[in-house]
């Protein structure tokens, strides 16, 4: 490489040269071409030097003013600074965490501090079926409409926006808990429903509950009346809850499920987590007696109506004890061979009009069109239903009639005097037949 030396004496540069010279240039090489002076050749190398060195300073992003060893850190801070500066103040959290296979099908929203919602999209991954949901007014949270399926995965999308219109954007992507892994208790009744005095809590779980006492302990139920509430379980997938007496008339019962993440046993976490409230109507208390085939109702502990029926035949007695309205149909198709008797024995009848359920194996309380008049209030003909004089297709005025529409679910029907047993508390929402102290027996906590 040729080297340029100067001195004070010697302005003009002079000329050393190392033991290998430089090729002559591509220009240089064609014939013909001119040579170039030997001062201009130095003079553009020098230029060309400091040219390249400029470049590699640039493209390092440093500034030489700066000093001469910038490795790129000063620049990236710069950076750095700059994107904080530009980056919205808006935080969206989502519940649960992307990636999560067991997120709850209860607690799934989206917050946001430093700023508002603008718009948050939940969807199925799989079908791509959008599932509703709200912001709340104050843009600060969003909730899925309804709760979302076990074992489905799922993606949000969420937008945001802080005071200076600078925007956020989370993307998370998670699944629920499956059903293999999870249980959940079907239960009535029904959020703001008027129900009768006689109305127990009844949960019904999908899988066998070996953790009782947890399970038990994260189902609340109170009254506005003030009387203890005590749960009983019925083997291991059935849990009732009543007070000692019936409820009080007009009351208010509050159930809250606080199940979500409680082990139910083995492999199986529950899922549930929400408020239930009903109402408890009027008090009406209705004991059919089989001496006398009558049927007297009480309204608030006054007599309303004496009602003649006709009750269980004596080859088929109804039985005995304090049973629940469960079930109001105005219309049903009864079919004997569904409920264990045998075809010579049997009856199908596909229009009884007004019927009311008082046991799961099949015990109603019901109008009956087919019927001699003659039969009500002198002679038990039916299968074990009680029966109450009615019309085919259920009009007119008739006692079946007017019984089915002052009747609630939860409204007490006592059968007494009755050549049957009483009838077992878990057949249906009978559990008043069981005395307060061996209802408490069976109480988990």
């Amino acid at each position: 490489m040729e080297q340029l030396v100067t001195s004070p004496d010697n302005p003009a540069p002079a000329r050393s040269r190392t033991p290998h010279q430089l090729l002559p240039s591509a220009e240089q090489q064609v014939s013909g071409a001119p040579r170039p002076r030997r001062r201009m050749r130095r003079t553009l190398a020098v230029t060309a030097l400091f040219a390249a060195g400029a470049l590699a300073l640039s493209a390092c992003g440093g500034d030489a003013s700066a000093g001469g060893n910038d490795d790129g850190k000063n620049g990236q801070a710069g950076a750095d600074a700059a994107a904080k500066k530009d980056a919205s103040d808006a935080k969206i959290t989502v519940s649960s965490k992307d990636g999560a296979t067991n997120a709850s099908i209860n607690d799934t929203g989206v917050k946001v501090t430093g700023g508002k919602l603008t718009d948050v999209k939940l969807t199925e991954a799989d079908s791509g079926k959008d599932v509703a949901g709200a912001i709340s007014p104050d843009g600060a949270s969003w909730k899925p409409g309804a709760q979302l399926e076990r074992g489905t995965k799922y993606k949000i999308v969420a937008n945001a926006k802080d005071s200076k219109g600078r925007s956020a954007t989370e993307n998370t992507t998670f699944t629920t808990v499956s059903s293999a892994n999870s249980f959940i208790g079907s239960y009535t009744p029904d959020d703001g429903k008027t129900v009768g005095v006689g109305m127990p809590v009844s949960f019904n779980f999908d899988k066998a509950i070996t953790n009782k006492k947890d399970v038990q302990s994260h189902i609340k139920v109170t009254s506005s009346s003030g009387q203890q509430v005590v749960g009983h379980w019925f083997g291991t997938q059935r849990l009732d809850f009543r007070p000692e007496d019936y409820w009080k008339a007009g009351s208010k019962i509050t159930m809250k499920i606080d199940l979500d993440g409680v082990k139910g046993g083995q492999g199986i976490t529950g899922v549930q987590s929400k408020t239930v409230s009903f109402t408890i109507g009027r008090s009406q208390v209705s004991t059919v007696d089989m001496n006398t085939q009558t049927m007297t109702v009480k309204r608030d502990g006054k007599t309303y109506k004496s009602i003649p029926i006709s009750g269980g035949s004596p080859e088929h007695p109804t039985y005995n004890g304090q049973m629940v309205i469960s079930e109001k149909l105005e219309k049903t198709r009864m079919d004997g061979s569904t409920v264990g008797f045998d075809k010579r024995n049997s009856y199908d009848i596909k229009d009884v009009p007004h019927a009311m359920r008082l046991s799961s194996s099949g015990t109603f309380l019901h109008g009956n069109y087919w019927g001699s008049p003659s039969i009500f209030g002198n002679f038990g003909t039916s299968h074990g239903c009680v029966g109450l004089r009615d019309n085919k297709g259920g009009g007119g005025d008739t006692p079946g009639k007017w019984f089915f529409n002052e009747s609630l679910v939860g409204d007490v029907v006592v059968v007494k005097n009755s050549d049957e047993r009483t009838i077992k508390p878990d057949n249906g929402l009978n559990g008043w037949n069981l005395s307060w102290s061996d209802w408490k027996a069976g109480s988990a906590t």
